[in-house]
């Protein structure tokens, strides 16, 4: 049961912005953040209302229902709305309960993506490719603007190492269960004997922090400038635009060498490092809130196999959830990424909801 007073507290709080709004009596600073206060109050105010309610209504029925007056025909469709009733007041409840439970302030920012070839060799890099296009894919599909900070290729079209930042509509809370080991069994076009070879790929998803978010101090860092070196020894600059970036505080390392200009790198690299420093930051404060953190669908570990991705059987699995889907082609395509995702966030919603009953 959720305390009446806290659904009463939101029909008040609604009921408050409406009238500031219309009024305009909002300071002109706070106006924005109020109007989308207002408007997530309104996905949950007409439940909130019903279930206000439901004991005064539930007591009418059962008056009818106990009334030795009450005839057959009226008895049924009392009980009968006396059922539907409190049906809707159990998916009223659950509404509410979702709608209570923490926000994730960083479920609302754009994020960086990273992808590293893991074990597995040229196979390895070849999957960590066919990834970021999936991702590629799934952006455009979405009209998300995906953009290359950083990217490392390796032989045959694969890449040992890509970083993005994708910008959108509540980019992190899409992709943040994205974070871990990505595993693919495949048979490699140059395996002549038909077998089956595992190979993996890392991905790690960071809420991409603004300089509001994060304060670098320039003391912090350490600095350090060097030759860019291109693929197979060719592009290689002759001045020293590369740029290494070490915070010392968090002992994070942040290496740019993907344009011409030292100045250019260097705002590349800050911006990686700050969402680095951001992620870093919410990880010690929800450990120190929580030392049981599986209760999120895992700990988000890149060190932590998430999911197989099966090309014999046309499937792909997540671990976490214990979801199979047999359309593993179109997944790559970027074409059932949301059902994957909508599972993922329906798990840890469920997760929530059980530690706060």
């Amino acid at each position: 049961m959720i305390p009446i007073n806290k659904v009463k507290e939101l029909i008040s709080k609604h009921a408050l912005l409406e009238k500031e709004l219309s009024t305009g009596e909002v300071d002109k600073k706070k106006f924005a953040e109020k109007s989308k206060e207002y408007s997530d109050l309104n996905d949950i105010i007409n439940p909130a209302k019903q279930y206000s309610i439901f004991e005064l209504e539930k007591k009418e029925l059962e008056k009818i229902i106990e009334d030795d007056d009450s005839d057959n025909e009226m008895l049924k469709l009392a009980q009968s709305e006396l059922d539907e009733l409190i049906e809707k007041n159990k998916r009223n409840e659950k509404k509410i309960k979702l709608f209570l439970l923490p926000k994730d302030d960083a479920d609302s920012k754009n994020a960086i993506i990273e992808i590293r070839a893991g074990t597995g060799g040229l196979e390895a890099s070849l999957f960590a490719s066919d990834l970021f296009k999936m991702y590629e894919k799934v952006s455009n599909a979405k009209k998300w603007k995906i953009e290359i900070i950083s990217i490392s290729k390796s032989d045959a079209g694969g890449l040992k190492e890509v970083i993005a930042s994708i910008k959108g509509k509540n980019i992190y809370s899409s992709l943040k269960y994205e974070s871990g080991v990505h595993r693919v069994q495949r048979v490699p076009d140059t395996e002549t004997q038909g077998r089956v070879h595992t190979s993996a790929a890392t991905v790690a998803v960071l809420p991409e922090a603004e300089e509001v978010d994060v304060k670098i101090e320039e003391k912090d860092l350490r600095i350090d400038v060097f030759r860019s070196s291109g693929p197979g020894g060719q592009s290689v600059n002759t001045t020293d635009s590369a740029v290494r970036i070490t915070h010392m505080p968090t002992g994070i390392v942040v290496s740019q060498q993907d344009e011409k200009s030292q100045i250019r790198n260097k705002e590349k690299g800050l911006k990686i490092l700050r969402s680095r420093i951001y992620e870093f930051e919410r990880k010690k404060r929800d450990e120190a809130r929580s030392k049981d953190r599986k209760n999120k669908i895992g700990s988000g570990d890149r060190s932590e196999r998430i999911r197989t991705y099966n090309w014999p059987q046309n499937r792909i699995t997540d671990h976490r959830i214990n979801l199979t889907i047999n359309k593993l082609t179109e997944f790559m395509e970027g074409e059932v990424f949301d059902e994957m995702i909508e599972n993922l966030n329906l798990h840890a919603q469920e997760q929530e909801l059980k530690n706060i009953e």
